[in-house]
């Protein structure tokens, strides 16, 4: 890390978390994922002045929060924006991308008086502003960058707008239920 000579009289720790919060914070590095925050300058070492360089460089110890998203993982986040090829959903520091065709086994269009995606046989809707369960299936993360591509995932069980996945949970429990009454009536007409 590199100290300016017009910083020197500050507090030497003060200076490092805040030079390391502006170079790092938002930056995605390929080891590490996307840098959400410095959260603790743990040591400093001594500096070393470089000739024609008034500064001095120290190697520093520090922890950072971070967020590597990785395929398979699930993930809960809410839709910023509808488009006409699908949704982008904000996951912490990145936003992801659930194309139309990965939102449910439905066909989903465009409606641009209501900027929402609607489904042809469910009628079910996702507008800006939903929250939603997805499955990441595809990261793409170029180090240095403070972007990155996520492609998400809501066709799977138990994925997509939390009431649908509340109906979901509903029709099964409704369903196990019947199946233990008719389950009962074959073991009473047994019995007979």
């Amino acid at each position: 890390m590199r100290i300016p000579p017009n910083r020197f009289s500050e507090d030497l720790y003060e200076v490092a978390e805040e030079i390391l919060r502006e170079q790092y914070e938002g930056i995605i590095d390929v080891d590490l994922g996307f840098i959400i925050a410095v959260t603790e300058v743990i040591d400093i070492g001594v500096g070393k002045i470089i000739p024609g360089d008034g500064a001095t460089y120290h190697d520093v110890t520090l922890n950072v929060l971070t967020f590597e998203p990785k395929v398979n993982f699930l993930t809960q986040g809410e839709v910023v924006e509808v488009v006409d090829f699908g949704a982008f959903i904000r996951l912490g520091p990145l936003d992801g991308l659930c194309h139309v065709s990965q939102i449910t086994d439905d066909f989903f269009s465009y409606d641009p008086r209501s900027a929402a995606l609607v489904g042809k046989e469910t009628g079910r809707v996702i507008t800006e502003g939903d929250l939603v369960r997805t499955r990441i299936v595809a990261v793409s993360i170029d180090g240095g960058a403070r972007s990155g591509k996520l492609g998400l995932t809501m066709r799977q069980p138990f994925l997509g707008k939390f009431e649908w996945i509340k109906e979901e949970i509903a029709r099964l429990i409704e369903s196990k239920r019947k199946a233990e009454k008719k389950k009962e009536g074959k073991d009473k007409a047994k019995e007979k």
